[in-house]
């Protein structure tokens, strides 16, 4: 699954590691998920779509 997951976390300056501790998660889950390597749960997706103030959809994508 595509996603902006990095360009977001740049544009608030924010680490892997800091965000991996908002989301309740480990920092190679956020490093996974940046690389495509790994497709969140739907409550993860929700929470860092929180996280971020975004849809799911706007951090996320099947193409």
């Amino acid at each position: 699954m595509k996603n902006n997951l990095h360009v977001l976390r740049a544009e608030k300056r924010m680490s892997q590691d800091e965000l991996a501790k908002l989301a309740n998660v480990s920092r190679q889950t956020i490093n996974a998920i940046e690389r495509e390597k790994y497709d969140p749960s739907l409550k993860l997706a929700l929470k860092l779509g929180n996280i971020f103030n975004k849809k799911v959809e706007e951090i996320f994508s099947l193409e």
